[in-house]
């Protein structure tokens, strides 16, 4: 006599949870977002060290506009940055106080930088194309020359410059101070051009030169258009530095009619009678103005050619 075992019945489905008594689920507690007390501590600091840092550093520049509208009398005898009237007089008469308006010194310094701005873009491009791509007889030799000159002060060589050109009759014009950088003596400018060459691949020379281009062809239509940021950052710099340069321009501007801004603006420091400091400080605000929005310009431009430059 056999007896039959009942089937088993299996099911896969989940086994109930146990839940609170009136069947409601409690939902879950958000997780928290707030950051943890020492990350923030930490974040206060660094954004408190930040700003401290900026204020000291730009406090120079903010006495400077704050000393342009007081009197000259109370430039340094008025507290910090505190204004009790505000003198805006400085302005119209610095404008006026030397030989000739401030305007035609804002205009020697706007030809001079003009022309140093295009000869180191020309020459200097020409000659770290040439570095990047050419071979020649005494190409190394040459290119270790070049970055003797970035560490060759101008101190060493200001005295047979000025021999030169005084001999050639040069002196108290602008010719010594635009003429040498068609000849890309700002070394610093080639020597960046070249590295930035160098990183553009050679197929794109390979392809233009199988199209039948040479090398005049391939330097303005292939490499001058990806060289944009480095051309960007060379009109930057030898805009600011030749504004604001005023040791080459002391040493051959030797006529008032042909001062540039940091020349004209050492005009005012009379040692034997009172300095207007007022005025001086004004027309510092002036001449700033054409390097701060120069700088900000050109950013725009640098920054742009960085994004939109490479092989596409």
């Amino acid at each position: 006599m056999t007896t039959e075992s009942a089937p088993r019945v299996t099911t896969d489905a989940p086994l109930p949870t146990p839940g609170p008594a009136n069947g409601r689920r409690e939902p879950n507690p958000p997780a928290s977002t707030s950051p943890r007390p020492k990350h923030r501590t930490k974040s206060i600091l660094k954004h408190a060290i930040l700003i401290a840092t900026a204020i000291i550093m730009i406090y120079p520049l903010l006495w400077m506009v704050v000393s342009s509208f007081r009197p000259s009398a109370d430039v340094f005898r008025a507290p910090g940055l505190w204004l009790t009237e505000i003198h805006t007089e400085n302005y119209a008469t610095g404008w006026n106080a030397l030989t000739s308006p401030f305007g035609t010194y804002l205009l020697n310094s706007a030809l001079v930088v003009l022309g140093a701005v295009i000869g180191n873009l020309v020459s200097c491009s020409m000659a770290a194309y040439a570095f990047a791509r050419l071979d020649f007889r005494g190409k190394k030799w040459m290119f270790g020359a070049m970055l003797v000159m970035i560490m060759l002060p101008i101190h060493v060589v200001i005295v047979p410059q000025y021999i030169l050109f005084s001999q050639i009759g040069w002196v108290n014009t602008f010719a010594p101070l635009i003429v040498p950088k068609f000849l890309a003596t700002d070394a610093f400018f080639t020597f960046l051009m070249v590295q930035f060459i160098r990183g553009i691949p050679r197929e794109l020379d390979e392809a233009a030169r199988i199209d039948g281009a040479g090398h005049p062809r391939i330097f303005l239509q292939v490499i001058l258009p990806l060289m944009t940021p480095a051309l960007a950052t060379t009109t930057i710099f030898t805009f600011i530095w030749t504004w604001s340069d005023f040791f080459s321009q002391l040493i051959y501007l030797t006529s008032p009619d042909v001062f540039t801004v940091p020349v004209a603006l050492r005009s005012f420091v009379d040692a034997q009678s009172s300095t207007d400091w007022g005025s001086m400080f004004a027309m510092s605000i002036v001449s700033l103005l054409p390097v701060f929005i120069a700088f900000l310009v050109g950013q725009k431009f640098l920054v742009k050619g960085i994004a939109t430059t490479g092989i596409k």
